[in-house]
């Protein structure tokens, strides 16, 4: 994204729409300017302000004489008079920045808007997940923090280490250059994302060995990890979670239960 100093004003409503903090107002230049390597390209500034067409050249001279008075002419907060906001052609490898954090924009890997995946959510359809397995979903990055392909990639690359069988539909495994060792294409290690997803699937009794390992993986982080780990329920309505995440010391408390309204694939029915 790239704010116009020819139409900037220097108004700074847009500084707090952007969830990464990622603009500031030029000390210098009095124009807002996007700082472009921690710029996400989610787009909330563009989408999230009204816009309006007054003259730049008409506001600043207002504000300025105001100004003389200590009289401040500011727009309301939640528009940019002068439209100033205007999105860059994205190219390689920057175009993965709004893929993952532009909640409008489908993954062309799934087709699934947001991050790219429907988890676990859709599993009574899906059959991703079966008796005797647990899915793991591990998400990194959050609004103000983000993360870089490359605090993702120390983690793939612990979790191949394990033998972890990544999700094949999912964004960031479509991305890997070498699935077996957990390895990111190269050029986009440096690329900076609101949020990523990484999924994989293993059976019950290696949930205690995969979420130590995850935890202690997390400490050397520079970003937010939260942990997400789902398995069907019993006949009898039991959770064999329960016991396995309890005895680590984890509360353990039904969040979600999903009951779809498509055709179960075929791995789905034969389970159920």
């Amino acid at each position: 994204m790239q704010i116009d100093p020819k139409k900037c004003v220097g108004c700074g409503n847009c500084l707090p729409v952007c969830p990464m903090g990622a603009i500031a107002i030029d000390p210098r230049t009095r124009r807002a300017r996007v700082n472009a390597d921690e710029c996400v390209e989610c787009f909330a500034c563009y989408r999230g302000m009204s816009k309006e067409h007054l003259n730049p050249t008409f506001v600043r001279t207002v504000r300025r004489v105001l100004g003389w008075f200590r009289v401040r002419f500011d727009p309301e907060p939640d528009i940019c008079p002068t439209d100033a906001i205007v999105p860059q052609e994205l190219t390689w490898p920057r175009i993965v920045r709004r893929a993952f954090s532009d909640p409008l924009v489908p993954h062309e890997s799934t087709g699934v808007h947001g991050r790219g995946t429907e988890e676990v959510k859709t599993n009574d359809v899906t059959g991703r997940v079966q008796a005797g397995e647990a899915g793991f979903v591990v998400e990194f990055g959050r609004p103000g923090v983000g993360v870089r392909f490359r605090e993702v990639q120390q983690v793939t690359r612990m979790l191949a280490r394990l033998e972890v069988g990544f999700e094949p539909r999912n964004p960031v495994t479509s991305l890997m250059r070498d699935p077996a060792k957990g390895e990111l294409r190269e050029d986009i290690l440096t690329e900076k994302l609101l949020s990523a997803i990484v999924e994989f699937k293993t059976t019950l009794d290696r949930v205690p060995e995969l979420v130590r390992a995850l935890e202690a993986e997390a400490k050397g982080l520079d970003t937010v990890l939260a942990l997400g780990v789902s398995a069907r329920c019993g006949p009898d309505g039991s959770e064999p979670l329960a016991d396995l995440l309890g005895g680590m010391g984890h509360l353990v408390y039904r969040g979600k239960t999903n009951l779809g309204l498509g055709r179960p694939a075929p791995a789905a029915r034969g389970a159920a």
